[in-house]
């Protein structure tokens, strides 16, 4: 229940880092009061996680810099209390949780607050058997953290705040590294503590319509340093405010928009589930007979055939189960499926980083059993999640041509073809540059030409717009998508981003369990309810916005909507 007294006031506040010449946060006021539940959202440099960090107290103690007004959590002022102090007040849960475990089991970790407080050990043990219960760890307490899934690490680093009684629960970013089912119940889970632990949440992400699963009292919108909206989300859906500071609408609230309907708050479509469509139903009908229906374009050559792969790590566990699948030349294929579903080892099996104990991988209709890895570089580029794990050169061009020169290729035709690719993906005139000067998503861009510029015919881009917002996503995606179009180039990308599965790519591997599940159009696979549930994806909002619209073929009007926005994108 809402009281008068606010738990969270900021009055003007303002911050400037010690090294910058502008504020990161400039006037901010803002009340949040006991038992709300708030989300922050803004692009990449918006100030979210500078307000966050003005919450537990890392701003002033840990980054420093020159701070204005009053800031008061609890009623006490956490520049005053420190970092330590607010632990007991704010509980932080980080977007790495690895960075947050300390010990070298579960539940020595969700132990490691009260042990600092020297809480007498009969209390202590009472106490991690409450939060692991809550949180359903018990069967994991003697489990190293590191070794558990997304979700369950996420569980775990909550208990460790949770532990000591904290009055405000503070999450940065909680989806970015979730599959979608596992994210669906992770802002379940944040509800129910919401509503039985007298508690208040504060949510900072992104990703707008996953967190709106369930109900939030506002959404804070932030840019350049400033509040620029304090809304209910009825209200906010309602308006461009979200697109205009680069942040993406849920989809459902595209789609109707894209029919021309004129939302209104009465509709409730904070959730596509119990909003009233009605007002609209015409609209969208109509809309989607006049939308035009994609065309395919590619080609009828296979360029990957894999044909009956299985592969074990040991002889219990069965990761890749009887695959098969072709893959065309051109064509842009996304493998979606649940953390631990087999996708990064059957990239890695198409790689050459592992042999398949069974099956076949052809390409170009060759048998690849006996090329070495070096031999499948030179045909298949592999990029990783993290630019940081693939780059080793201090300058641009040095990192570009990295590949060619341990093959010996001549000087010129080196310089020739870095600078080419250089041109392609946009970072010419940044060709003498350092890298460490660049941008995580020139990074990315960079570590992309590196192997672009080996000429291969087959790329493997593994979660290419993880932890990304709209702006920079939107970025990297419109890059590979130029470089498609200038390049013979087919990609494979291993993603966990639904809406990157919709609008870019042509169709989608699913694997559970080391089993394909299904191999379809993207549009396809979201709107089918038992591959979702099983393969841990989330189906498409747009899928309930055509049942409520009273159409019958779900998928078709997934990707009228999709080639829709494309045509104006």
């Amino acid at each position: 229940m809402v009281e008068n007294a606010p738990i969270i006031e900021f009055s003007d506040v303002s911050f400037k880092y010690r090294a910058q010449q502008e504020p990161t946060l400039k006037n901010i006021n803002l009340k949040i009061y006991p038992g709300e539940k708030i989300l922050i959202a803004g692009q990449s440099g918006s100030g979210k996680s500078t307000l966050a960090h003005c919450l537990n107290a890392l701003i002033p103690c840990s980054y420093t810099g020159d701070m204005s007004g009053t800031l008061r959590v609890c009623g006490e002022e956490p520049s005053k209390l420190g970092v330590f102090g607010m632990s007991r007040i704010v509980g932080t849960v980080l977007q790495d949780t690895d960075g947050q475990f300390i010990a070298l089991t579960v539940a020595e970790d969700l132990a490691f607050a009260l042990e600092n407080d020297n809480i007498p050990q009969d209390q202590m043990f009472q106490k991690v058997d409450e939060v692991a219960q809550k949180l359903e760890l018990m069967p994991f307490l003697s489990n190293a953290p590191g070794a558990l899934s997304g979700g369950q690490k996420q569980r775990v680093s909550l208990g460790g705040v949770m532990a000591c009684d904290v009055k405000v629960l503070l999450f940065d970013e909680p989806l970015a590294n979730l599959d979608p089912a596992t994210g669906k119940r992770t802002i379940s889970l944040i509800d129910d503590i919401l509503h039985n632990e007298d508690m208040t949440v504060v949510i900072i992400e992104h990703r707008l319509e996953d967190v709106l699963y369930k109900d939030v009292d506002r959404v804070i919108l932030m840019d350049e340093g400033k509040i620029v909206a304090d809304m209910h989300p009825d209200e906010i859906l309602c308006s461009n405010l979200l697109i205009e500071n680069g942040i993406r609408e849920p989809l459902y609230i595209s789609a109707l928009k894209a029919a021309g309907c004129e939302l209104t708050p009465q509709t409730h479509p904070q959730h596509i589930e119990t909003m009233d469509i009605e007002p609209y139903k015409d609209e969208v009908k109509k809309w989607y007979h006049s939308a035009k229906f994609p065309a395919s374009e590619n080609s009828s050559e296979t360029l990957l055939e894999v044909s009956h792969l299985k592969y074990c790590y040991d002889e219990s566990r069965q990761v890749i189960d009887d695959v098969s699948f072709e893959i065309k030349k051109g064509e842009m294929i996304s493998l979606v499926g649940k953390n631990g579903a087999g996708k990064s080892t059957l990239a890695s099996l198409i790689c050459g980083f592992n042999k398949p104990d069974e099956g076949v991988i052809k390409f170009n209709g060759e048998d690849m059993a006996n090329l070495s890895i070096k031999e499948r570089g030179e045909r298949i580029g592999y990029v990783m999640q993290s630019p940081n794990q693939m780059i080793s050169k201090p300058m641009i061009f040095e990192e570009v041509s990295l590949g060619l020169v341990s093959r010996g290729v001549p000087e010129d035709e080196i310089k020739e073809r870095v600078n080419e690719i250089l041109r392609i993906c946009g970072l010419y005139p940044y060709r003498n540059w350092p890298v460490s000067a660049l941008s995580f998503g020139q990074k990315k861009r960079v570590s992309i030409a590196s192997i672009l510029v080996m000429n291969p015919e087959l790329i493997i881009l593994d979660e290419p717009t993880a932890g990304q917002d709209y702006k920079h996503y939107t970025e990297i995606m419109e890059f590979v998508h130029e470089v498609r179009q200038k390049m013979p180039i087919t990609i494979l990308m291993i993603t966990h981003d639904m809406h990157l599965m919709l609008e870019y790519t042509d169709r989608t591997l699913v694997l559970t369990d080391g089993k394909l599940l299904m191999n379809a159009a993207p549009a396809e696979v979201l709107t089918n309810n038992d591959v979702c549930d099983r393969a841990y994806l989330k189906r498409t909002s747009l899928y309930d916005l055509s049942l409520k619209c009273e159409i019958d073929n779900a998928g078709e009007f997934a990707a009228r909507f999709i080639e829709d926005e494309r045509r104006r994108r």
